[in-house]
């Protein structure tokens, strides 16, 4: 509105010299409360664009965030914690960008441009005309664009991702790497693929640089140049208004001005086409963690477990288990033994439902292991690893895990019934001592007593133990063997061991061997057997303690 009250100005008033002072003051009023109203109808829309593009980014956050939860185990197995992490934050982040400035600049300007076209057809219908032939030339150029970058943003959202994994990577084993002193090999795979992001970021800068503003603005130039031939021409043949010259101008340049402001966020645009990609690409991923079959919903009572021909692969190809079949009662203990990859970890996966099973069923209490909810399977077993993780937190909520029922007091038992408050009452602030992440400010042993007391807690009438003492001393093994038989009174027992000292009095010991069981029975039996197992004790004890113990 702005050029069509100056050209009012111009024609009405200056160039015939008549300055009545009414007219003149209402003129200047609405030139007034035209800039005034843009300043506050500016800031609410800038105001609300932010808030709903926040409002959205929140809420996409959370569903990705939902959608990793769910996924199985095998999909973490393939995919690194460093380009989830990349999706989830900094692709998010690409999008709320979108939001909070491609999509309100891109909704502003195209309500100028109406409102700029509207006014060119008022003044002139035959310029208005030319300049809507521009829109098609400029959208072209924005295809254009589009199609070229694409690829190089692919290519930086996927080496950011790389960056972030192999970030990820070290700091996870930064004790490794400076034991072997691994910082110079590190350092410079880093570099290499931080200079493949930087060089993807060039050519994109590069196509920015030609394809934005220049090419727009030599545009611009030339329709300027046809504008003013044609109001030269037409001088020629009949006199022309000042006033609708300059508004024409005047409107000439705002169109390419909100045409400019779009053009350069382009690029934001692009990012955030291709950020756009990558998180919903994640959220269409279905690999879920198994879940149950069938309407049923039993319960776990005894905790009966049957293994019953059971074959299982992670890739589909090569089996790691093979034609598993064994039995746990009630109150009985079956130890898994055998070599580094025999498959003794692959029993507990099956058994916990990490992973789908294709051949072959597992049963508790009578009931196949696809009948049964998570929630209660979750419930009912209680699961002890080699290595125990520990969350950011205080002692008292890593025991408890949020789970709003336990008491302090229940809490407190737990950490008595494994000897681990011992070293708590020892703690600044007992059971509200800070825990740092993974634990890292505590031993491994005094993290594997929290493990077991958080086990403990639950109350689960099956236990899983996966080498549980192998990080605790012998003091302390001592305390923990003597808590594992009150624990294991009364439930069903599984417990992985290497050090074979620790389940001689299991009921049932299977030994393993590339996916097999190849020896079962308890520790005399097998050693009678004078098999695997017995080269293993053999190993272990040496010659003359197996006379003795024999």
């Amino acid at each position: 509105m702005d050029p069509i009250l100056i050209k009012i100005f111009i024609d009405d008033y200056l160039t015939p010299r008549q300055f009545p002072f009414e007219p003149l003051l209402w003129l200047a009023i609405l030139y007034v409360v035209l800039h005034v109203s843009a300043v506050f109808i500016n800031y609410f829309q800038a105001f609300m664009f932010q808030k709903i593009s926040l409002k959205i980014i929140q809420e996409l956050r959370v569903d990705v965030f939902s959608n990793v939860e769910k996924q199985g185990l095998a999909f973490f197995d393939q995919t690194p914690a460093g380009a989830l992490i990349s999706r989830i934050t900094n692709d998010t982040e690409s999008i709320k960008e979108f939001y909070l400035t491609v999509l309100a600049n891109f909704v502003q300007n195209g309500l100028f441009l109406v409102g700029i076209f509207i006014a060119m057809f008022y003044l002139n219908p035959t310029l208005g005309l030319f300049c809507l032939v521009l829109l098609p030339i400029i959208f072209g150029l924005m295809q254009w664009y589009r199609k070229l970058s694409s690829k190089f943003y692919a290519d930086m959202s996927e080496k950011l991702s790389q960056l972030n994994a192999k970030m990820n990577e070290t700091i996870q084993g930064m004790a490794i790497v400076q034991m072997f002193r691994q910082e110079r090999r590190l350092r410079k795979e880093f570099s290499e693929v931080n200079e493949d992001h930087f060089q993807a970021g060039i050519k994109s800068m590069k196509l920015d640089g030609l394809l934005l503003r220049p090419l727009v603005d030599l545009i611009s130039i030339l329709a300027l140049i046809l504008v003013l031939s044609y109001f030269g021409v037409t001088s020629f043949v009949s006199p022309v208004e000042i006033g609708v010259l300059y508004a024409f101008v005047n409107y000439l340049d705002r169109f390419f001005e909100p045409v400019n402001q779009m053009m350069m966020r382009l690029s934001l645009f692009q990012q955030a086409i291709v950020s756009a990609g990558r998180v919903f690409k994640l959220m269409d991923h279905k690999m879920y963690a198994p879940a149950k079959h069938g309407s049923d919903s039993p319960a776990i009572n005894d905790g009966v477990i049957e293994f019953k021909n059971v074959s299982f692969s992670y890739d589909e190809k090569t089996e790691v288990l093979k034609n598993i079949s064994f039995t746990v009662k009630k109150g009985e203990t079956v130890a898994l033994v055998g070599h580094t990859g025999s498959g003794k970890s692959s029993i507990i996966n099956v058994l916990m439902r990490f992973y789908e099973l294709r051949k072959g069923d597992i049963f508790i209490d009578g009931k196949s292991i696809h009948e049964f909810e998570n929630k209660e399977l979750r419930e009912n077993i209680g699961l002890v690893l080699q290595d125990p993780f520990l969350y950011t937190g205080t002692i008292s909520s890593n025991i408890r895990l949020y789970r709003e029922g336990l008491t302090e007091e229940e809490i407190k038992k737990a950490a008595e019934f494994v000897h681990a408050n011992e070293f708590i009452e020892k703690l600044p602030n007992s059971y509200s001592a800070a825990v740092t992440e993974r634990g890292s400010t505590l031993s491994s042993g005094q993290r594997q007593l929290l493990s077991f007391a958080r086990t403990i807690a639950t109350n689960p009438k099956i236990l899983i133990l996966d080498e549980a003492t192998a990080n605790v001393d012998t003091e302390t093994e001592e305390a923990i063997q003597d808590a594992l038989k009150k624990m294991q009174k009364g439930r069903t027992t599984i417990a992985i061991a290497h050090r074979l000292s620790t389940i001689k009095e299991a009921d049932q010991i299977l030994v393993l061997h590339k996916g097999e069981i190849i020896e079962r029975g308890n520790h005399a039996e097998l050693l009678k057997q004078k098999g695997l197992y017995h080269k293993m004790y053999l190993l272990q004890k040496g010659s003359s303690s197996l006379e003795v113990n024999a």
